[in-house]
């Protein structure tokens, strides 16, 4: 596979949130992608930087440790991405542990709302959905189920025939079953990050559809911006890399690799939008 960038994704998911493969198995993919860096990056949860960061030492690649904060303002979802946080910290994994609360009361909604448009699904059908995922057993504790599980449990029951169809009828932005319930607001997450020794990066602001918002992260204290990302065209990564260069803010790029699902690769293949590695010296040295 041809690096696009350079030879570090930083953003990938696995089955300690909502990816389809082992922290092990990101690792190695990123391996033959022929990087040299992989940043795992789970939702609400570090759950799975352990595991990576060992088979990282076993075959010879760094591993990046991060975690992708869900959070909402002006009725946006936006996620703030956190690299070399303490993850020994007390009160960081208690923090992270409550947006996994809110995570899953989420869920529940949404299968409640499911209900009644008709679709007779659980959340014992979702939890299944994501054990069957490969969701690891020792990652069920501090692991996250979220809306791709939900359309896994939507296409065994043959409410959805794919991810995107389960998405587009149901669970994106404005569809019949989507739900929003209050979340932290980016900038507690920004404080979080920090206060937990790391640092914080805007993921994929291309999906916002508002600068305004994206420009106000930055004011508060975000200090990078993913420029590269799989769902960002060329204008996009053209109009952020010049905000970075305004603001002074580390250029950060990923796949958002959740891996594959029913033939589908969610966003980006590892190794499809990467940034040089001297990104990682920058990241550590905030």
């Amino acid at each position: 596979m041809a690096v696009t960038f350079g030879n570090a994704d930083l953003h990938t998911h696995t089955t300690a949130s909502d990816g389809m493969q082992p922290p092990a198995e990101n690792v190695r993919l990123a391996k033959t992608a022929g990087l040299a860096a992989v940043a795992i990056t789970d939702h609400d949860t570090v759950a799975g930087v352990e595991e990576a960061a060992r088979e990282g030492e076993r075959i010879g690649i760094t591993v990046v440790p991060g975690v992708e904060i869900s959070t909402v303002a002006d009725g946006h979802d936006i996620h703030i991405l956190g690299y070399y946080t303490d993850n020994e910290d007390k009160k960081w994994l208690e923090r992270l542990a409550g947006l996994r609360g809110t995570r899953d009361r989420r869920n529940e909604m949404i299968v409640d709302k499911l209900r009644e448009l008709g679709i007779p699904i659980s959340m014992d059908d979702v939890l299944a959905a994501a054990r069957d995922s490969g969701k690891s057993p020792g990652h069920a504790k501090d692991g996250s189920v979220g809306r791709p599980h939900i359309a896994e449990a939507l296409i065994r029951q043959g409410y959805a025939a794919d991810m995107k169809e389960a998405f587009d009828r149901y669970l994106a932005s404005g569809a019949a079953a989507y739900v929003n319930p209050p979340r932290v607001h980016p900038f507690e997450a920004i404080e979080w990050i920090k206060e937990a020794g790391g640092t914080c990066v805007i993921a994929h602001p291309g999906l916002y559809d508002d600068d305004r918002l994206v420009e106000e992260l930055i004011l508060h204290g975000a200090q990078g911006i993913e420029v590269f990302h799989s769902d960002h065209g060329e204008e996009e990564e053209e109009r952020y890399a010049r905000l970075a260069s305004k603001h002074g803010l580390i250029v950060t790029g990923g796949s958002d690799f959740h891996g594959i699902r029913h033939g589908q690769i969610f966003h980006g293949a590892i190794g499809s939008r990467t940034v040089p590695d001297e990104v990682l010296r920058q990241l550590n040295a905030r």
